[in-house]
């Protein structure tokens, strides 16, 4: 499920930590800070001429050597409902922006405990109209064998 801004702030009463971990299990430090909470609008054409325009929540984490450190669940949710009166903020889907090793661009899930970075993926947006073809995987043991090639098992190879 793709977590809107209403999802969170249904789940934040419930919880007494705010822990966030990736898709992968690796955690993301206790002692992280929301640096941004914000609209962020993307207004584009993909490559088959489409005009196109996003509404995302936009959540910056970021970890600093503060360790001591605690987003307590209530301090989010104010942070969240600050950015709603002061912003206008819509009830749209979050996007969370992290360091790793780079900054990643993540979906927001929850697994009854943490809240999941879940990874995002590229696609086109216009298949129909920039003649992407699918990749086919093909075993090479299902190639026909034509001509001069030698056939599995012949001993020529």
């Amino acid at each position: 499920m793709i977590m809107k801004i209403s999802d969170i702030k249904n789940i934040l009463p419930g919880l007494t930590d705010v822990v966030f971990v990736m898709e992968d299990g690796g955690a993301v430090p206790a002692h992280f800070h929301v640096t941004e909470v914000g609209q962020v609008t993307k207004h584009f054409i993909d490559c088959g001429g489409t005009v196109r325009h996003e509404q995302r929540v936009g959540f910056q984490l970021w970890t600093a050597n503060d360790e001591d450190h605690r987003l307590k669940p209530a301090k989010l949710l104010s942070i969240i409902e600050l950015a709603e009166r002061t912003l206008g903020l819509e009830d749209a889907e979050i996007e969370v922006e992290y360091q790793g090793q780079t900054i990643g661009k993540y979906s927001l899930a929850f697994n009854g405990s943490e809240f999941v970075l879940k990874n995002t993926m590229t696609d086109c947006l216009a298949p129909d109209r920039c003649v992407v073809v699918p990749k086919k995987r093909i075993a090479l043991a299902d190639l026909p064998v034509t001509g001069s090639a030698c056939a599995p098992g012949s001993g020529c190879c």
